[in-house]
């Protein structure tokens, strides 16, 4: 059983720079049930294609819960899906939608938040900036690096939440055509006062990778310092749309193709949206996202291919292995976060997240 997609009016479009489009969805009363979006999270939405029949791709969340649900998408060299959004869609049009999904949100909205953005990275950050200003206390200092000034996106909107919370939000903003790239140094130097805080990275992955280096160097805890991941997807998530031309599949049997997966029906113990329930009947040569599914739990998930990291949860005890991960890194395994949809039990017993 499959998460359902959702068709959505498209209600605004807007041009945010010569590059960057915010998308303004309406969402129908019968489908706001599914649409409870935390602050950073992303959807995954289905662009038509004449090659592949569509094109899945996540784009990041720039609204606050509450607010209209709105994703900006960025232009990218040869990026199909992107540039038919940004040179086709039209408000009237409609997409095929997943609910929100996605692990890049604050755990506690009252906290300091240190947030950095390089480029169209600052589409999930502002979206936390907007939530944590309107519903928490704590103080924000943003880091918003650019190519120039033409290209920074929601450039009036900072400058207006800045204005409106002098006290608590701090935006600075990096010109790569002024200052040149941020060395590692300068960014130690930005975040060295606010080691207390919490700290979000999204951009372009040299960004994300120097201030990632940069962090660690500072002893930034693990607990405190998140990074968004995104992979283009391979897959077709929306399983009631079929592609034009879809290649026939590999078929993989998972309890003999992986090494050490348990043989006995295993015990999973898993907390979603607050709510924890035991099973007693996880076959192990099924993954953790097939098996919840089958009793009934939306679980989150997107590409079903472990090319993102909408499914990810946290091991709290026992072990799983993964047929495939291409978005999880060595820290990220090393703090407990396993792929649902790739996740093969190997001891008698699984205790697990999503929270």
């Amino acid at each position: 059983m499959a998460t359902d997609s959702f068709l959505l009016p498209v209600s605004d479009i807007i041009k945010e720079t010569s590059e960057a489009h915010s998308i303004v969805f309406e969402l129908p009363e019968d489908v706001r049930h599914a649409f409870q979006p935390k602050p950073g999270q992303f959807l995954t939405v289905a662009v038509p294609s004449d090659r592949d029949g569509l094109a899945a791709r996540c784009y990041s969340l720039s609204s606050a819960p509450g607010d209209p649900l709105t994703v900006t998408v960025k232009r990218t060299v040869d990026g199909y899906a992107s540039n038919w959004i940004c040179d086709n869609l039209q408000p009237g049009d409609t997409l095929r939608v997943l609910p929100p999904s996605g692990i890049f949100t604050p755990a506690n909205i009252d906290a300091d938040f240190l947030l950095f953005a390089g480029g169209s990275g600052v589409t999930p950050i502002i979206s936390i900036a907007r939530t944590a200003l309107r519903e928490g206390t704590g103080r924000i200092v943003v880091f918003y690096a650019n190519r120039d000034e033409r290209s920074v996106i929601f450039a009036e909107e900072w400058a207006r939440l800045a204005a409106e919370h002098p006290d608590r939000l701090q935006v600075v903003h990096w010109l790569e055509s002024v200052q040149g790239l941020p060395t590692g140094e300068q960014l130690k130097a930005f975040a060295a006062d606010r080691l207390t805080y919490d700290a979000f990275v999204c951009g372009p992955a040299p960004f994300m990778k120097a201030t990632i280096a940069a962090l660690k160097e500072l002893e930034f805890p693990r607990a405190r310092r998140h990074q968004e991941k995104f992979a283009s997807l391979g897959g077709n998530p929306f399983g009631d749309v079929a592609p034009v031309e879809e290649a026939e599949a590999e078929v993989v049997e998972p309890a003999e193709a992986v090494d050490g997966v348990t043989k006995q029906p295993v015990t999973l113990e898993i907390e979603l949206d607050g709510t924890t329930t035991t099973y007693d009947d996880w076959d192990p040569g099924t993954p953790m996202l097939e098996f919840l599914e089958a009793k009934g739990v939306q679980a989150p998930y997107s590409c079903r291919e472990g090319e993102c990291s909408a499914c990810a949860f946290r091991l709290l005890e026992g072990e799983v292995k993964m047929v495939r991960n291409d978005v999880l890194e060595q820290e990220d395994l090393d703090d407990g976060i396993r792929l649902g949809c790739q996740s093969l039990p190997t001891t008698d017993t699984v205790r697990g997240t999503y929270s």
